[in-house]
C-alpha cells in the first residue's frame, strides 16, 4: 500500500513538472520578445541606412541607365505618371523675384526659372543629392551645376559666379553649392534654375513657389496627359508679376526667410571627409560655414591640424 502511494507521488510530481513545461516556456518567450524587437529595429536602421548609401550612390537609379559628367541633360523617355517627393526641401535662395518665366521667351524655349539674385549671393541644394555635373558653358548656363536626387529629379543651378563643390559629391538639402553670378549667356545677374525628370525640362513653378518661399506640396505627380495645362496654371499663379519691379528686401529675404528653408531641410547632421589639401579655411569656404563654427562643432582649436580621412562635422 505504501509503494502504490510513493508510485502515485511520483506520477504527479511527474505531471507537475510537465504541466509547468509550457509555462515556463512562455516565459522564456516572453523575457526574449523584447530582445527580438530590439533587434528587428536594429535590423531596420541598418537596412534604412544601407538602402541610403545605395541612393545617393547612384540616385533614382530606376529612371537613369547611366551615370555621367559630360551631358548637363540628354532626354529619355518620360514615364506617363511619376511621384515626385517634395518633402525635406530648401528654397535655392531668399530671393522671391522671379524675373523670366519657364516656356517660350524671344521666339525660343527657356527651360527654368530665373530668380534675381545678386553677384555673391548664397545659393543652396533644393534636396539631397550628389553633384553629377560642375561645369563652365560660355554660351549658356556659364558656371553651372548638376545635382541628382533620389526623388527622381536633377535640378541645374546657372550663371554662378563661384561653385562649391565637386563632381561626384554627395550633398544635403540646404547645403551651399555655389555663389549668384553673371557668367554664361547672361544679362545681368540672376540665377536659373532648372528641374528635369529623365532630362526633359519641367516648370520649376509646378514644384517651387517662389514668391511665398515654399514647395507646392509634400509631393507631386507629373502626367504626361495634364502636364502643359497644369504647367501653364502654375506659371499664371507663381511666375513673373508684371513689370518685374522688385526691391532689395525681396531678394536678399530676412532671417525668416532663411530659417524657414532650414527647417525644411533635412533634419541631419551633416559631416565632411577631410582630403589632401584641406584647412579649416577651405572647409569653411566649400561648406559656408564660419571657421568658428567648425571649432565649435568638432571641439577643435583653430590652429588644430586635420588628419587625412577626418570626419568634421558642419552642421
Amino acid at each position: 500500500m505504501k509503494l502504490i502511494t510513493n508510485s502515485k507521488r511520483i506520477t504527479i510530481a511527474a505531471l507537475f513538472v510537465l504541466a509547468c513545461i509550457p509555462a515556463m516556456a512562455q516565459d522564456l518567450l516572453a523575457r526574449q520578445a523584447p530582445i527580438d524587437r530590439k533587434m528587428r529595429t536594429v535590423d531596420t536602421v541598418a537596412l534604412k541606412s544601407i538602402i541610403q548609401r545605395e541612393q545617393m550612390e547612384s540616385p533614382a537609379a530606376e529612371l537613369y541607365s547611366e551615370w555621367d559628367n559630360k551631358y548637363a541633360h540628354r532626354a529619355t523617355e518620360l514615364p506617363d505618371s511619376f511621384r515626385i517627393s517634395l518633402r525635406h526641401f530648401c528654397m535655392p535662395t531668399p530671393s522671391r523675384v522671379v524675373t523670366s518665366n519657364f516656356g517660350l521667351r524671344w521666339g525660343r524655349q527657356h527651360k527654368g526659372l530665373d530668380i534675381k539674385v545678386y553677384i555673391g549671393d548664397t545659393i543652396r541644394s533644393a534636396f539631397s543629392g550628389k553633384v553629377r555635373i560642375v561645369n563652365y558653358e560660355g554660351r549658356g548656363y556659364g558656371k553651372y551645376i548638376v545635382i541628382r536626387h533620389p526623388n527622381g529629379l536633377e535640378t541645374i543651378y546657372g550663371h554662378l559666379s563661384k561653385q562649391l563643390v565637386e563632381e561626384n559629391q554627395v550633398v544635403r538639402a540646404g547645403e551651399v553649392i555655389g555663389l549668384g553670378g553673371n557668367t554664361g549667356r547672361s544679362t545681368g545677374s540672376h540665377l536659373h534654375f532648372e528641374t528635369r525628370l529623365c532630362g526633359v525640362a519641367l516648370n520649376p513653378a509646378l514644384l517651387f513657389d517662389f514668391r511665398n518661399q515654399d514647395v507646392t506640396g509634400d509631393y507631386f505627380i507629373f502626367k504626361k496627359s495634364s502636364y502643359e495645362r497644369e504647367s501653364a496654371e502654375a506659371t499664371r499663379l507663381r511666375g513673373k508679376i508684371g513689370n518685374g519691379r522688385y526691391d532689395r528686401a525681396d531678394v536678399k529675404g530676412s532671417n525668416n526667410d532663411d530659417n524657414a528653408s532650414k527647417d525644411n531641410s533635412i533634419a541631419q547632421l551633416s559631416y565632411y571627409k577631410v582630403k589632401s589639401g584641406d584647412t579649416l579655411f577651405s572647409i569653411s569656404r566649400q561648406r559656408g560655414v564660419s571657421i568658428e563654427t567648425l571649432c565649435k562643432l568638432n571641439r577643435i582649436s583653430k590652429n588644430a591640424s586635420l588628419r587625412l580621412g577626418q570626419i568634421i562635422r558642419f552642421s
